[in-house]
C-alpha cells in the first residue's frame, strides 16, 4: 500500500507530471502551476488539502486536490473533490481508493458534513466507493 501525505514543495514536478494525466479542458501550464503549487503546500490555506500517494521506493504515485467550503444547506463544512489522478502505470493497484480513504478519514476527523466529487470518466470508481449521484454538474468557463 502506498504513503498517503500532504504534499510539499519538492512533490511539484511529480504532481506537474500527474495533472498532465489529468488535464483535457486545460492543457497544463507550467507557469500558472507554479504560482498555485505553493498555496497548497505552504500550509497556508487552511480550505484546501492536497494529498499525494508515494510508493515503497519513493515515488509520487498519485495525488488529489480537496477544497473545503462552510455551507448552509449542509449545516456546516462540505468538501469537494477537485482533482485525484493516479499514474497510468499503477491504476487500478488500489492508489485511488487510498487516497480517498484518507481523505474520507480526515473528512470525519474535522466534521465535514460531505464529500462531493464531479466525474465525467470515473463514475463507476466512485460508485464502487459507496458514492452516489445525486445532481448534474454543469460548468460555465471564462475565459
Amino acid at each position: 500500500m502506498p504513503t498517503i501525505r500532504p504534499a510539499t514543495a519538492a512533490d511539484a514536478d511529480a504532481v506537474f507530471g500527474l495533472l498532465q494525466q489529468l488535464a483535457q479542458t486545460y492543457p497544463p501550464d507550467r507557469t500558472a502551476f507554479d504560482e498555485s503549487f505553493p498555496v497548497f503546500t505552504s500550509g497556508e490555506n487552511p480550505n484546501a488539502l492536497l494529498l499525494v500517494a508515494v510508493d515503497g521506493a519513493g515515488t509520487v504515485r498519485g495525488y488529489a486536490l480537496t477544497t473545503f467550503s462552510r455551507l448552509l444547506y449542509t449545516n456546516g463544512n462540505s468538501g469537494h473533490l477537485q482533482e485525484l489522478v493516479v499514474d497510468q502505470s499503477v491504476r487500478g493497484t488500489g492508489i485511488g481508493s487510498a487516497l480517498i480513504a484518507r481523505i474520507e478519514q480526515l473528512c470525519r476527523e474535522n466534521s465535514v458534513r460531505q464529500l462531493t466529487v464531479a466525474s465525467r470518466r470515473a463514475g463507476g470508481f466512485y460508485e464502487r466507493l459507496g458514492y452516489r449521484s445525486t445532481a448534474d454538474f454543469l460548468k460555465r468557463t471564462f475565459d
